[in-house]
């Protein structure tokens, strides 16, 4: 990406969120903290009247609007894709949100764009494999996110797997993740007073009441990760040459993915496993075009098996 790509990349992130690090945006376009520092002053000359703060990060003044940002043919077939997905791995309040919202999109394009989206709507679909559960949320998103957001208790009647009974919880919601094919909330349970996952799928009511909670709840990140340490899961970071990365699509989920970005060539992938004996064999089939960033004993096994593996074919070329 050239200087005024990037310059304008990043003017576009600020206008994205309220506050944005300088480190948040080094490392999205794997630039040194120095060269924001040039680029934000660069903005700064062009008379876009941003504030910067040490230690907290730049956002735009108040009340300062752009002219609406126009979208790439990559941007605008992205959105495509999204919506695909957002249809079928949603609920259907949420997608029926998000539909809406690329008519917004679609109505800023250029006649070519929406020429483009118009020829390959149909030429781009998301299936369930026979792996992919049936996803049902009844509706249930929207509503926990507004109360995540409006720190509001949650009334739910659930389904609780373990004991096949139905019962019903006043609770706190932290936030919702995507996990093994279902959607999840993690939320401070008042009758058990502990916090607990709950599959959305399981919640057959929810009433967000009027009562706002006060205590204080750790970030969903945040607990997911302690959740993690709990359960001695291993954090795995790799990296994998693009050419390589759409064999993993599917199979990465099966691994313990977490999440992604793209470093120059190579997409970085982080995992939580339960297993780095099994992560190791599973790397071994596509090696060649990957590297494990850490932990140090995984880059320690898989060198073992690649040294037996050697050594078992030297033995056996020399037995004929």
């Amino acid at each position: 990406m050239n200087r005024i790509d990037r310059v304008s990349a990043i003017l576009i992130q600020l206008q994205s969120r309220r506050v944005v690090k300088a480190m948040d945006i080094a490392e999205r376009f794997n630039i040194s903290l120095r060269t924001v520092y040039r680029d934000v002053k660069t903005l700064e000359e062009a008379g876009i009247p941003i504030i910067g703060e040490a230690g907290v990060g730049y956002s735009i003044m108040d009340g300062y609007r752009l002219p609406p940002v126009m979208f790439t043919r990559e941007e605008a077939t992205a959105f495509l894709t999204a919506e695909k997905f957002v249809e079928k791995m949603t609920d259907v309040s949420t997608a029926e949100h998000h539909k809406s919202a690329m008519y917004k999109i679609r109505a800023i394009l250029k006649t070519s764009e929406k020429i483009l989206l118009e020829d390959i709507d149909g030429k781009i679909e998301v299936l369930k494999s026979h792996s992919q559960l049936n996803v049902d949320n009844k509706d249930h998103i929207q509503p926990l996110l507004a109360s995540i957001v409006q720190r509001k208790v949650l009334t739910i009647d659930y389904f609780a797997n373990h004991s096949q009974e139905h019962t019903k919880r006043d609770i706190e919601p932290i936030g919702i993740f995507f996990k093994d094919n279902y959607w999840h909330l993690i939320a401070f349970c008042r009758m058990r007073k502990d916090y607990r996952d709950f599959r959305i799928d399981r919640i057959n009511k929810v009433l967000v009441t009027d009562k706002i909670f006060d205590n204080k709840h750790p970030t969903l990140k945040a607990y997911i990760a302690q959740t993690a340490k709990e359960q001695e899961l291993d954090l795995v970071i790799m990296r994998v040459d693009k050419s390589i990365y759409g064999h993993l699509e599917y199979q990465k989920y099966y691994s313990g993915f977490v999440s992604e970005k793209t470093i120059g060539n190579q997409v970085e992938m982080t995992f939580l496993t339960g297993s780095l004996e099994g992560f190791a064999r599973w790397f071994m089939m596509f090696g060649d075009v990957a590297e494990i960033v850490s932990p140090d004993s995984l880059k320690e096994r898989v060198g073992n098996i690649a040294a037996a593996i050697a050594q078992k074919n030297l033995q056996l070329s020399n037995s004929y």
